[in-house]
């Protein structure tokens, strides 16, 4: 993995966090973190979501679960392109798996994460042509939006150049899909062909 010559122990240092051991131990997991980092100075494409899942926790590669299979259709790459991590960075708004609250539901990520890190990382990145946003938490911090998951995807063709705003694709969001049918009709094609040419 490269990282610029300046901070070459940056990415050592997020994977040995240990900031929300506390807060972790108080959920229902009562989990220690583990930050999940998949970064490159080289990376042109850089996906950033929300936090990672109970699988991806597990298996300490991001996407490892049917979000990341469907995100991966998405923008139609093989797993090798996808995590060929010259060429593809993943940057959650939170490094580590934030845990369940006691019904079982994704406690959101710490916030204290995206302030401590996100800013240096984001110095370790030059070579980034396209930004995907992974769903509500990835659009209200990287676009500073207070609309919905719906409205910022909607007007995609609004957002900055080089970036692409989508809902998060996990399968509890297939209604939405259903719903919203020019998402796959109109925004997909766009995001294969700008991936497409970035790879």
């Amino acid at each position: 993995m490269t990282v610029k010559a300046e901070e070459p122990d940056l990415f050592r240092a997020i994977r040995g966090c240990q900031l929300c051991s506390d807060r972790f131990a108080k959920t229902s997991t009562a989990h220690h973190p583990r930050p999940i980092v998949w970064l490159s100075a080289t990376a042109r494409i850089l996906v950033a979501g929300q936090a990672p899942g109970a699988r991806v926790h597990a298996s300490g590669k991001p996407f490892t679960d049917p979000s990341g299979d469907r995100l991966r259709a998405w923008m139609d790459v093989s797993n090798e392109e996808f995590y060929d991590v010259s060429r593809v960075a993943i940057l959650p708004t939170a490094f580590c798996f934030p845990g369940y609250n006691a019904k079982g539901a994704d406690l959101p990520p710490p916030p204290i994460c995206a302030k401590t890190w996100h800013e240096r990382v984001m110095g370790t990145l030059p070579d980034v042509k396209l930004t995907l946003l992974i769903g509500g938490y990835a659009q209200k911090y990287h676009l500073g939006v207070r609309g919905s998951v719906t409205e910022v995807v909607r007007n995609w063709r609004s957002a900055p150049v080089g970036v692409i705003p989508l809902p998060h694709p996990s399968w509890r969001n297939t209604g939405w899909i259903k719903k919203n049918p020019w998402f796959e009709a109109e925004l997909v094609p766009q995001l294969r062909a700008q991936v497409r040419s970035l790879l």
